[in-house]
């Protein structure tokens, strides 16, 4: 089977292997593709696989052999996936493959809002050390025992962070379409939207991006939130509304925001969050970690050679492949 990878420098930059999928067939890998190279690149091959490259409807149409689209993330809003079921082509994503690092960084963004810990770091290399009490008398450093975190999306990341802020002495709420009573601690807990975002001092975002989640973080759902609260993303960029989230932190309404990602990625320089006070943004790196990196590549490995079985796995699509078996 020909194997195209269309932008497969963005899981690995040279330091891990392509072993696990260059024993299933002939493989191309290319660094990144843009939109105009999308269909020659992928030429005859029968299977794809991409991370951020954007498979829309008009790829499947001038690509007729494609047959399968492996996807090096959990998320799949880069691909159409209703053309890619009329054209009976099986998308497969990656669920579960990085829970410990995007949890682990959501705690990084935190930790540096709450400690200033690069702050400190640079009065100490500056030969300022002594300056350290007129620093945190003007951005205070911040406890997180007894502080409540709400978590918006308790799937398998959230409620490994759920756990992590529980370990810190915090109260949790968290937000799910189908709550789970055994995911419920003494201080970990269920509740609706509204009293979520009321009753939170931090509120971190782990839900996928669909229609009814894009933009749900607006003007309106910030006025609901605690003055001062601290917002954190690592879910989907257009989960928030980047210039309402710009204007409450101007405001002071939100006292601190972290993300991991944009709206638009790369950005442009004039996205409201790259202006804004007290606002880190990182580049879409909390899933990087090499282990992390390692193990993406054996489980989308994992999930072509289930397809080339014929027992396909992790399908966002399965419509599509009993459409075939009963065609």
């Amino acid at each position: 089977m020909k194997i195209v990878v269309l932008d497969g420098g963005t899981v690995n930059p040279g330091d891990i292997s392509w072993e696990p999928l260059e024993s299933l067939g002939e493989v191309s890998v290319y660094s990144s593709t843009p939109k105009e190279k999308v269909v020659e690149r992928i030429g005859d091959a029968k299977a794809i696989l991409c991370t951020r490259t954007q498979i829309q409807r008009e790829v499947f149409a001038c690509c007729p052999q494609l047959r399968y689209v492996g996807l090096f993330a959990t998320g799949y809003n880069i691909v159409d996936i209703d053309a890619a079921t009329e054209h009976g082509v099986i998308v497969c994503n990656v669920p579960g493959y990085s829970t410990e690092a995007v949890a682990q960084h959501t705690f990084a963004l935190l930790l540096e809002i709450c400690q200033h810990v690069s702050d400190f770091d640079r009065l100490a290399h500056t030969g300022c050390w002594e300056e350290g009490p007129q620093y945190y008398s003007r951005q205070p450093l911040l406890e997180l025992r007894g502080k409540t975190m709400g978590i918006i999306g308790m799937g398998e990341i959230g409620y490994r962070t759920a756990k992590i802020a529980e370990a810190f002495g915090m109260q949790v709420l968290g937000t799910r379409r189908h709550p789970d009573p055994a995911m419920e601690t003494q201080q970990i807990h269920f509740a609706d939207f509204t009293t979520l975002l009321r009753e939170s001092d931090i509120i971190s975002i782990h839900c996928p991006l669909f229609p009814e989640t894009r933009h749900l973080i607006n003007r309106e759902t910030i006025s609901q939130m605690k003055d001062g609260a601290i917002l954190l993303n690592t879910a989907r960029g257009p989960i928030l509304q980047e210039e309402d989230v710009a204007q409450a932190l101007k405001s002071g309404k939100l006292s601190a925001v972290g993300v991991d990602v944009l709206s638009v990625e790369p950005p442009d320089k004039e996205n409201p969050l790259l202006q804004a006070p007290n606002c880190i943004v990182t580049p879409h790196i909390a899933w990087a970690p090499r282990d992390t990196r390692i193990r993406l590549v054996e489980m989308v490995a994992e999930n072509l050679q289930a397809f080339m079985r014929g027992k396909p796995i992790h399908m966002v699509n399965p419509e599509a492949w009993r459409e075939k078996i009963e065609g």
